[in-house]
């Protein structure tokens, strides 16, 4: 349940629909496949292949932020950012990594590994991943359900949304604390 919570794709439905609207088709099983494989590699060598780089998972962390950030001031301010080369660019970056596979729910994954056992985690994220992919085919469903209006209004509430958790983001692995 941690993984369903950390990963939320429920919660991402609003930047997805409003990623498909800017850039057209998004391959639900190409974001689904390619995020599954990002957590994969960071499950089972996630801090050593870090470290080859020299890069600890507080900067990883931060630089994901930046991404995060970056999504949510295209959703506020109508601005393109990510353009991918083709249609189903954007089904990579970033829908596969940052969105699903992002700094914060990679982290949580390897943290897990200290509490559960291997097995249990790898069905879990198996679970997570097919949920993805279900909601991922069903953004066409969800469009006709809120609509345009809903879509727009949708779209700059989660923008601030995400602005928020990308500033939340940073500043847990920056140590900046706001005074609490």
């Amino acid at each position: 349940m941690v993984l369903f919570a950390v990963i939320d794709i429920t919660g991402s439905i609003p930047i997805i629909i409003d990623l498909k609207e800017k850039h057209g088709k998004i391959d639900a099983l190409k974001a689904s496949s390619i995020a599954f494989f990002i957590f994969l590699l960071f499950f089972f060598a996630g801090e050593p292949l870090l470290h080859l780089f020299g890069i600890d998972i507080y900067s990883f962390a931060i630089a994901g932020s930046f991404v995060v950030f970056l999504i949510a001031c295209e959703m506020l301010m109508g601005i393109e950012l990510f353009r991918g080369s083709t249609p189903s660019g954007v089904s990579v970056v970033p829908i596969a990594f940052p969105l699903i596979a992002g700094a914060g729910s990679i982290t949580s994954l390897l943290s897990l590994k200290a509490e559960y056992h291997w097995l249990n985690i790898l069905i879990a994220l198996t679970l997570n991943m097919i949920v993805v992919y279900f909601v991922l085919k069903a953004t066409r469903f969800f469009e006709r359900i809120i609509g345009k209006g809903g879509i727009l209004i949708l779209r700059k509430v989660f923008g601030i949304i995400l602005l928020a958790i990308a500033i939340k983001l940073f500043t847990t692995n920056t140590g900046i604390n706001f005074g609490k």
